[in-house]
């Protein structure tokens, strides 16, 4: 099986270049962010021609996460246990949605940015993948895959220029040490050792060619439980995707093969 994540920024403006990624790659499942598209405004259509189902979960115009699967959808669930909600008066945010497909539980994922250190988003930000930890331990004794933008460079190298990001968000320690944190319960990082960096990125601002000079950061994963990090067979970063401009999304897709 063949699942894949992809911060598409916008599904309605580039729903053309999610079917031919669908087709291009033989796509089993794809994890969608920032689809920035209540339910009721998804271009289905085309997806179900070719044999897709699709679970989403969109309020407004901005975040929204969706699961695209030719292998089964069951089981659904927007948002995890206790996760907590933004804004005034306080609201849960479309971040996340699950979903079994084909065997295996999947749940999509946008991590709140963070904004400033400064910022009150960004105290939201790390109680939110706190909240996602305590959630997601005891999914740990299945086959599970957490995937999607993170908003967060764990490692030095996954970011072009680490002096560019003084006193930023993405790559404090307190957001490293929360990501660490799902290594440390068993979840297996399962794309890094197939796409061994540096150098090797998810995201390119569009601010001044950032893709073209690959000046760019690591923030999009897939975490697997350990059963299901030991049917991983390869994986790899699309970058073409990200280069192949104008109208390129500014994350790669990321792609993983299981075994059975």
């Amino acid at each position: 099986m063949r699942i894949a994540t992809w911060n598409v920024n916008s599904i309605r403006s580039r729903i053309d270049r999610v079917e031919a990624f669908l087709q291009r790659h033989d796509i089993d499942v794809l994890a969608l962010q920032e689809t920035k598209a209540r339910e009721d405004q998804l271009p289905l259509m085309g997806l179900q021609s070719l044999g897709y189902d699709v679970a989403a979960a969109g309020i407004n115009q901005w975040n929204g996460v969706a699961l695209i699967s030719r292998v089964g959808i069951e089981d659904i669930q927007v948002g995890f246990d206790g996760m907590p909600g933004w804004g005034e008066p306080l609201a849960a945010e479309a971040r996340a949605i699950g979903a079994t497909c084909g065997g295996v539980r999947i749940w999509s994922l946008y991590v709140p940015n963070g904004r400033k250190i400064d910022d009150p988003h960004y105290h939201y930000k790390l109680d939110w993948l706190s909240r996602l930890r305590d959630a997601a331990r005891p999914w740990l004794g299945e086959d599970t895959a957490l995937v999607g933008d993170w908003n967060i460079a764990p490692q030095d190298e996954d970011v072009f220029d680490m002096a560019a990001y003084a006193n930023d968000t993405h790559v404090t320690p307190p957001e490293r040490e929360a990501f660490a944190a799902f290594l440390d319960e068993g979840y297996v990082d399962v794309v890094r050792p197939h796409t061994p960096g540096p150098d090797v990125f998810t995201y390119w601002d569009y601010y001044r060619q950032r893709a073209i000079r690959n000046r760019g950061m690591r923030i999009d994963f897939i975490l697997g439980s350990p059963s299901l990090a030991e049917r991983v067979k390869g994986a790899f970063i699309d970058r073409d995707e990200r280069m192949n401009e104008p109208g390129a999304s500014d994350h790669a897709p990321v792609v993983v093969d299981l075994a059975g």
